[in-house]
């Protein structure tokens, strides 16, 4: 457990206590009534912030000035921005509305509650259009249920958008010699842009309880990678390469040391926050000698 050791917790065994303090400064105390702790309980205080190590004053806080970059939940439609998420058809395509497909009573009930909080978020409408897309659900590792457009129908009457998508081994040799990372994951990234309003209604999908459309960019859509591409390149474009890498919606940054990595950590915070796009805490990775990042681990040699 490295954040036993990044907050100087004391531990007391004969009196089954922990006491540690926490980034803010504040003092925290776990007590058992047992002589032996927990994993799963003392888990819940792990956090980045503990758990990255080193840096531990510079960190927490660099996040406590940007907390509003990770909220707990998108807060409604995204801004107008300079990308917005276009379909474009091949010429003589005809609008296309595929059957329900069955589902059981347990993804019924998943479907209903999905559907009423993408309304509650405003990122779907009811629909009239003559297109209607079917939906099912995959199963994540956690065991709770993905809800999936199936777009294919769409996809193939769509023409695809050709914007590069950078190689990966390409990407990391612009590391140089960074010793210090972090990754920044942002929060149901596809949600934050926007569909033209022309494009709206090709997005609908049909279900047991209506017909809706998309105003943000669902998932399933063949051009959604290259589009957030395009928007993540523009919006980092001045410091790519020079300490930031994008991938869709993964974030990489790279410094020489602690004191750059602060600066650096600090101006990609704040471009997120004036672009108002929004990262999920729990997914990001702060402050590292070596970090995973798109199926590889990165570190100094």
């Amino acid at each position: 457990m490295d954040w036993l050791t990044a907050t100087s917790a004391n531990i007391d065994c004969g009196q089954g206590k922990i006491s540690f303090q926490l980034p803010d400064g504040e003092f925290c105390e776990f007590v058992r009534d047992q002589n032996e702790f927990n994993a799963e309980e003392l888990k819940k205080f792990e956090s980045p912030v503990l758990l990255q190590g080193v840096a531990e004053q510079t960190f927490p806080r660099v996040v406590e000035e940007f907390k509003d970059v990770f909220p707990e939940e998108l807060p409604g439609l995204p801004p107008d921005r300079a990308v917005e998420f276009s379909i474009d058809l091949i010429p003589g395509a005809a609008p296309i509305a595929k059957k329900i497909y069955p589902m059981n009573k347990e993804e019924l009930a998943e479907l209903n509650k999905q559907i009423k909080e993408l309304l509650s978020k405003g990122f779907i409408q009811p629909s009239a259009s003559p297109w209607g897309a079917p939906v099912l659900f995959v199963k994540k590792k956690d065991g709770t249920l993905r809800l999936v457009i199936d777009y294919r129908a769409l996809n193939e009457v769509t023409i695809k958008n050709k914007y590069p998508l950078p190689r990966i081994d390409q990407l990391f040799d612009q590391l140089g010699e960074a010793r210090v990372f972090s990754k920044i994951d942002l929060r149901s990234g596809y949600h934050q842009v926007k569909v033209k309003k022309e494009d709206i209604p090709k997005t609908a999908f049909r279900t047991r309880y209506g017909h809706y459309e998309f105003l943000v960019m669902p998932f399933g859509l063949t051009n959604a990678p290259a589009i957030f591409m395009d928007l993540m390149n523009r919006v980092f474009y001045q410091y790519l390469d020079k300490f930031v890498i994008v991938f869709i919606d993964d974030i990489l940054i790279y410094s020489k040391s602690e004191e750059e990595h602060e600066k650096h950590l600090r101006i990609v915070l704040q471009t997120l926050r004036e672009k108002k796009l929004y990262a999920k805490l729990n997914k990001c990775e702060f402050w590292l000698d070596q970090i995973p990042f798109l199926g590889h681990i990165i570190m100094f040699f």
